[in-house]
């Protein structure tokens, strides 16, 4: 999309569509995101909300779902999740892609959804990465049309294989025709048939008064920079507020200072993250979003319905129809007096902020370049519990043992510590932890 002369957001979309092909493991079409834009010619971040939205207009005022617990072995944890029909809220990526590229696009709509449109016809080769998430995630994704999707000779797809989805395909094509198809068109009549069916709570209103929302985000100083990001559940802006200059520090300071900086997160959902920058300065990140996913399908279009209702650290208190689902997402950018300095968004549930603020100090505070600091072995503290990749300060693990810390040292990189991907004024990165690349063109 850049080399077509589109902007930043055309690339984002274009690789958000794209990505509800390639990344099924950690997102989808059913679900909802948050984006981080920087116009450069208004000199502003804008922040754009097409998160989820909890169901049930024009029924009850106020919603319990029936969920289905499922644990699942994440790593060097057990977590339950719950999923099933009604753990599905309002999807938002269609919708926020499409406004989007109403206010920041500059090619055509349906080019956008182009290439990912080929991806579903032709398939996509599984990356190791997300082979290996697919290994730990096959009780929910094997469930309904997904064991065909997944495991089609009864063994689940490995590294290099090519998955197939030709369904999803059909459904991006609704949505290059009719860009509102999920809100009131023939998406939203296969998914309305399948909520009636299975026993879902989406309703038609909901889908109909789905609508994106523009809201100002949250700026605080960091490292030189106003960083730009999402505050609520995100904690970055207070992560960065409480975390002591890092330049110059021993890795056992390090450690320590960020510790310090890091509240402590439980388990979460999957999710991906993307950003993109053109040659006019603009940037913007999109951090989208299944959840685990709830099990359920679309019949003949291979989309997998979103769980967010039964992520446990999303949902809290009382569920209001047409309210937005909370989330952790954080897609940032950074600016100094020179313009954008960085744009950096992160996946990973609750390890999304540790994975986030660990690699941003690292660019910003500590001069790495992008790959450096997202290949840096990360940790992540959960109650008492604190995680560990190889390569983490030994020293500083030490001592946190000796003051009571549980210390998890985990044997190679992994996927619990988030996904990362940046673009900084020395590079763009992705994080190999989930088989991310960056890419530079014309250099």
């Amino acid at each position: 999309m850049l080399e077509e002369g589109g902007s930043a957001a055309d690339a984002a979309i274009a690789a958000c569509f794209a990505s509800c092909v390639c990344e099924v493991m950690m997102t989808g079409l059913l679900g909802g995101g948050h984006g981080m834009i920087w116009n450069a010619a208004e000199g502003r971040a804008k922040q754009l909300d097409f998160f989820t939205t909890v169901p049930g207009i024009g029924t009850a005022s106020h919603l319990r779902p029936q969920l289905v617990e499922l644990d699942v072995r994440f790593g060097e944890e057990t977590v339950r999740y719950e999923i099933g029909p009604q753990s599905c809220a309002v999807p938002g990526i269609p919708a926020g892609l499409y406004e989007l590229w109403c206010r920041e696009g500059q090619l055509d709509w349906a080019c956008l959804l182009a290439p990912a449109i080929r991806l579903g016809r032709e398939g996509v080769p599984m990356p190791p990465a997300h082979a290996a998430c697919l290994r730990m995630l096959a009780p929910v994704m094997t469930l309904d049309r997904g064991e065909q999707l997944f495991a089609p000779d009864g063994r689940l797809l490995e590294a290099g294989e090519l998955l197939l989805q030709p369904g999803i395909a059909d459904a991006l094509e609704l949505i290059a025709e009719d860009p509102r198809s999920l809100y009131g068109g023939a998406l939203s009549r296969s998914l309305l048939e399948l909520v009636r069916d299975r026993g879902g709570l989406i309703t038609k209103e909901d889908l109909t008064s789905y609508t994106p929302l523009w809201r100002e985000p949250v700026e605080c100083a960091y490292a030189g920079t106003s960083f730009f990001t999402r505050g609520g559940l995100s904690g970055v802006p207070e992560a960065l507020a409480r975390l002591q200059p890092l330049a110059g520090l021993s890795g056992r300071e390090r450690v320590l200072a960020l510790l310090a900086a890091l509240s402590t997160e439980g388990a979460g959902s999957h999710t991906t993250n993307l950003v993109t920058v053109d040659e006019k300065g603009n940037a913007c990140v999109l951090t989208t979003s299944l959840g685990l996913g709830s099990g359920d399908y679309l019949p003949g279009l291979d989309l997998h319905l979103n769980s967010m209702l039964g992520e446990r650290d999303l949902v809290s208190g009382e569920l209001v129809p047409g309210e937005r689902v909370m989330s952790m997402t954080a897609p940032s950018v950074a600016v100094d007096e020179r313009g954008p300095t960085l744009a950096i968004g992160a996946a990973g549930g609750t390890r999304l902020r540790s994975a986030l603020v660990q690699v941003a100090s690292g660019i910003l505070d500590e001069g790495l370049a992008p790959s450096a600091a997202i290949e840096r072995p990360r940790f992540h503290p959960a109650d008492s519990v604190l995680n560990a990749e190889p390569g983490v300060d030994e020293e500083a693990l030490s001592e946190l043992e000796a003051d009571g810390w549980q210390v998890r040292r985990w044997a190679s990189l992994h996927h619990y510590f988030g996904g990362v991907s940046a673009i900084g004024r020395a590079g763009a990165a992705g994080d190999p932890r989930r088989s991310g690349v960056g890419l530079a063109l014309g250099a």
